[in-house]
């Protein structure tokens, strides 16, 4: 696996929280006055063994295609471990599965933002294209915040071979598509395992991908369209609002 850098306090904390096997090393402002966040990472660092250098961080500035405010830190670590489709259906829940399916989104802000969504409200994946998809890279995991090391990420050969395989396994497939019949709220993400497949905003979502899905819905706007990582807030936590009903009721 490559090395690979992120930088900012949360996103370098959450990764020494959940996940401090992906660090080689930290690297921090020299001269730098110390906040409460990062005195956590220096003794979550220690606790972990993991080595800290002080340095001037502008020498990672030629890693990043525009300026950054790395906030004093930065982290030397491993790409993310990605899981197969088929050793997360294999994984127990007592529950149903939720995931999300990105269909070409290439925005590392865009994906950034739409991780930190889905580990939000408590999915339990998000599924990513092995091709024409934005890399997991150190402006997705600023963005994440720190979330993507709190979901699991799938990557998949073949969205469309991939779509078949969760059909077989009892998943319905959630389509967004601004030409919809259903708005977005109309559909009952209860009761049910489900898979809510996004596109990119230049694109969509592909033909092949559309043909497959069980619903499309729509989000009505007065804007040609909302961004993609705004869309998905907005359909997965009306899928949250759902289930806590649902949840609510039965335990009355």
């Amino acid at each position: 696996m490559n090395d690979s850098l992120i930088y900012g306090k949360n996103p370098v904390y959450e990764a020494l929280k959940m996940m401090p096997k992906r660090i080689n090393k930290i690297y921090i402002q020299d001269g730098i006055s110390f906040d409460n966040r990062l005195k956590k990472i220096v003794e979550l660092a220690r606790n972990n063994k993991i080595l800290i250098q002080y340095t001037n961080l502008q020498k990672f500035s030629s890693e990043f295609e525009q300026k950054v405010n790395f906030q004093g830190v930065v982290a030397s670590v491993m790409s993310v471990e990605f899981v197969s489709l088929e050793e997360f259906l294999a994984q127990e829940k007592n529950g149903y599965k939720r995931i999300v399916i990105l269909d070409e989104i290439s925005d590392p802000h865009n994906l950034g933002a739409i991780i930190r969504t889905i580990a939000a409200v408590g999915f339990d994946a998000v599924m990513v294209s092995n091709h024409r998809s934005c890399p997991i890279n150190a402006t997705v995991e600023k963005i994440s915040s720190g979330a993507i090391n709190h979901i699991q990420i799938i990557k998949a050969t073949s969205l469309s071979a991939s779509i078949d395989l969760l059909k077989k396994q009892n998943f319905w497939v959630i389509a967004t598509q601004m030409a919809a019949k259903d708005n977005y709220y109309e559909i009952d993400y209860t009761d049910m395992n489900f898979a809510l497949v996004v596109g990119s905003e230049g694109k969509g979502i592909s033909k092949t991908i559309l043909n497959k899905a069980d619903f499309t819905v729509k989000i009505e706007s007065n804007f040609e369209s909302l961004n993609v990582s705004s869309a998905t807030a907005v359909i997965v936590y009306e899928a949250l609002r759902q289930i806590r009903v649902k949840e609510k009721l039965k335990s009355k």
